[in-house]
């Protein structure tokens, strides 16, 4: 052995010799400076007999420039080859090629158009976590701290209350309105909050009270180019689904455009996120603190599904809801998904319970 365990050692040293099973404890001993001729003889016998040593740095070279190391003699310490060794045999084996070449057959290689061996050494860029990205990182971190998330999923069938959209939709396009499904899931779950108070919440930490509002504003959130943006949509009980797509088509345009004010995005109590034209079946939202819940509205596909003993095919969406465990159960969120459910299944009924 000639280092200690721990020891930095430099590449090429010698590390250890390991003597045949006839060898004795006596012929083990440390190096001297009578030995390194037979050092250099047995380094030079174990790099021709078995594998050329070379670091992996000549390894890649040898490899780019379809060399076999085993061909080379190295002339670094204990006979390791080098990257010069490697450019050496290249240029010696390049003359020997140019050497040997024929000339009775005409030299097309000029003709071939060149080829760019440069390669990208780029591995990675840094970007400074700064503006709207670092304020959504803030408050991410923030609510996932602070708030026991629990997610609860569930289906809806969405058949019913697309036939009521497109029936409506002729009478919004006379009046300039572009109506999606959101003015229709708003007032859904408007209409839910209400019966589950607990949902329109937030908890004060330091007074250790849940403050339950009687406001019902609602945050839509939106993707933008700064990031992600939730401009609220003030008083949705009092508006009717034509003023709520109105207004949703607004603040998505002026979100997009980055001039939405303070007060456009603040006071929400509560969000909902629709993710489903871009495709997502399921996920778990991160509540946008200091709200106690947000829904999830994802893709609307037809699937088989069965009703009444048949197999049918149905437009079908998931939905997730994640909520504070601090103030809300499963249970009593179970109840909150239901009561949605059933809004959105029976636009009828949705129709009777708007104010």
């Amino acid at each position: 052995m000639y280092c200690e365990e721990g020891e930095l050692v430099q590449v090429g040293e010698r590390l250890l010799t390991i003597d045949d099973q006839h060898s004795t404890p006596e012929n083990i001993r440390p190096s001297t400076q009578s030995d390194e001729g037979q050092k250099k003889e047995s380094a030079h016998t174990i790099h021709t007999s078995y594998r050329a040593l070379a670091t992996p740095y000549v390894r890649q070279l040898a490899r780019e420039k379809n060399v076999d190391l085993d061909q080379i003699q190295g002339t670094g310490p204990a006979g390791r080859v080098t990257e010069s060794d490697v450019k050496a045999f290249v240029n010696q084996e390049q003359g020997a090629t140019k050497a040997v070449k024929s000339t009775n057959y005409p030299d097309l290689s000029s003709s071939l158009p060149e080829i760019s061996e440069k390669i990208s050494t780029k591995r990675e860029e840094r970007i400074a976590l700064k503006g709207m990205r670092k304020k959504i990182a803030e408050q991410m971190m923030k609510s996932v701290t602070n708030i026991p998330h629990v997610t609860s999923y569930d289906e809806v069938e969405m058949d019913e209350i697309r036939n009521a959209r497109n029936r409506m939709k002729a009478y919004a396009d006379k009046r300039g309105v572009k109506l999606t499904f959101l003015p229709f899931f708003i007032k859904a779950l408007v209409i839910t909050l209400k019966e589950f108070p607990i949902f329109n919440a937030s908890l004060d930490d330091a007074k250790q009270e849940i403050v339950l509002k009687y406001d019902y504003h609602i945050g839509i959130a939106t993707d933008t180019p700064e990031g992600l943006i939730v401009p609220v949509i003030k008083h949705a009980d009092r508006k009717s689904l034509f003023q709520l797509a109105e207004e949703i088509g607004h603040l998505a345009e002026m979100a997009r455009d980055g001039k939405l004010k303070l007060d456009q995005i603040t006071g929400g109590t509560f969000t909902l996120s629709n993710v489903g034209p871009i495709g997502s079946l399921h996920a778990t939202p991160i509540i946008n603190h200091p709200e106690v819940a947000i829904i999830s509205l994802h893709k609307m596909e037809k699937r088989w599904v069965v009703r009444e003993d048949q197999g049918v095919i149905r437009w079908m969406m998931n939905m997730s809801l994640s909520f504070d465990h601090r103030l809300i159960d499963g249970v009593t969120a179970v109840k909150f998904m239901n009561r949605i459910k059933e809004l959105l299944e029976d636009p009828h009924v949705l129709f009777a319970e708007m104010m």
